[in-house]
Parts: structure tokens; C-alpha cells; sequence
């Protein structure tokens, strides 16, 4: 019964093709408009200490970091961890993404609720996404011998419903990060017209990708409850 669900197909297996085309798609675009000089001459680490200093955010240290599309704001330390690609790069595409993770620093900054509430429910969603799948497999194989262990699937149930929820309020924060990028960047004239197309397009692709990772986490969640029902009906 494990080998073979159709469940995952018609559900999961879609979910999964979408998240597949957001994750490329962003790749690509964050690609096309990293070959794309700024006519300022604006780089990442340029653009996020503007955004900062327009918000009155001087202590998050802005630091280089390898690897790719690695760019994060770190809140626990307070520093903003820019790749390689968006760095020193002079690209609307790396003015985009380095304005953002200075928008998420100015979120902490000015205590945007979703953002900690997101922060807020990390412990309890690391525990949920461990014990989630096991409790339901538990759950189902011995739920014919006692009506507790159907519990316990529906508890496992309940933690995978964490991670579902970290994701749902993962999106609010992102599409606002990405909303006080641009505002920042055309308040400060940090791109030309043209070139703030390119950075838009660049967060557009970037959040696409939040949207199929909670769009597979529902359909992951959806599957989980119909197979308990099924389950629950034949014992």
C-alpha cells in the first residue's frame, strides 16, 4: 500500500511538477537578469544598506557568503548573508534579492507580526515535521488492533499541520519583503526604469517558489487525511 497510492499521484505528483517549474523558472530569470549591468553601477551589498538606512536599521551587518541563490537575513545574529551572485554584483537581479533580505531585516526591525509569528512557531514546527510521518504510519498499521492508534495518526496529522501553517505565514512575510524591496528601490532611485522590471520579475519568480512549496505541503496533508478516512472506515 506503500509502493503504490494513488493518491500521490493525482495530489502530490502535481503539487510536486509545480514546485519542479517554480524552482526553475526562477533560475533562469534570476540568470537573465544577473547578465544585465546597472547603470548606476549598484551592487547587492549597495542596494541592501540603502534599504536599511532609509529604514532606520543600522545594526544588521550585511556579509558575503558562497553558494548559490544563498542570500538569507539571519535575525538571531543580525546579518544579512548575500551569494556570491548578489554581492558585488552590479544586476537588477541582485539588487532585488539583496533588497529583500534587507526587507526581512526591517520586518524584525519594526516587528511585522507575521514575520514573528513565522519565527515564533519554528521550534514547534521542527518537532512537528519529525514526528508527523512516522505518528501517521503508526497509526494506520496498527489502528485495527486499537482504536489509540488512530489517535495517534490523527496526532501526526495535527504536527504535519505545523509545517503547513509555517508556510502559510511564510507567504504574507515574503510578498512583503518583496513589496518594501521595490518601494525601496524606486524611492531610492537605486534602478532605472527598465532594470526595476528585471529586479520585479526576479522576487516575482522567487515567490512562486514559496507558493508551490506550501501548494505541495497541502496536497501532502490532503492525501495524509483521505488515507486515514480510508483507513478508518475499513477498521
Amino acid at each position: 500500500m506503500f509502493y503504490f497510492d494513488p493518491l500521490y499521484i493525482l495530489l502530490v505528483a502535481p503539487a510536486l511538477l509545480f514546485s519542479i517549474f517554480a524552482a526553475l523558472r526562477v533560475k533562469t530569470t534570476f540568470k537573465k537578469y544577473s547578465q544585465m549591468r546597472t547603470a548606476r553601477g549598484m551592487t547587492g551589498a549597495d542596494a541592501a544598506k540603502t534599504v536599511l538606512s532609509a529604514n532606520g536599521v543600522y545594526d544588521v551587518r550585511i556579509e558575503q557568503v558562497s553558494g548559490n541563490l544563498s542570500d538569507h537575513f539571519d535575525p538571531k545574529n543580525k546579518v544579512i548573508r548575500l551569494s556570491d551572485a548578489v554581492y558585488n554584483a552590479a544586476s537588477p537581479a541582485a539588487v532585488g534579492v539583496a533588497a529583500h533580505e534587507a526587507g526581512h531585516a526591517v520586518q524584525y526591525a519594526q516587528n511585522y507580526a507575521p514575520i514573528r509569528l513565522r519565527a515564533a512557531i519554528i521550534p514547534a514546527t521542527n518537532i512537528g515535521s519529525k514526528l508527523s510521518v512516522p505518528l501517521v504510519l503508526l497509526g494506520i498499521l496498527f489502528m485495527r488492533y486499537s482504536d489509540m492508534f488512530y489517535w495517534v495518526a490523527v496526532a501526526g496529522i495535527v504536527c504535519f499541520g505545523l509545517c503547513v501553517l509555517f508556510q502559510l505565514i511564510t507567504l504574507p512575510t515574503e510578498y512583503n519583503a518583496s513589496r518594501r524591496a521595490l518601494r525601496a528601490i524606486e524611492g531610492n532611485h537605486l534602478l532605472l526604469p527598465d532594470e526595476q522590471k528585471g529586479a520585479k520579475k526576479v522576487l516575482s519568480a522567487a515567490a512562486l517558489t514559496y507558493v508551490a512549496a506550501l501548494s505541495v505541503s497541502l496536497m501532502q496533508m490532503l492525501r495524509l487525511v483521505l488515507r486515514l478516512t480510508s483507513y478508518r472506515r475499513r477498521y
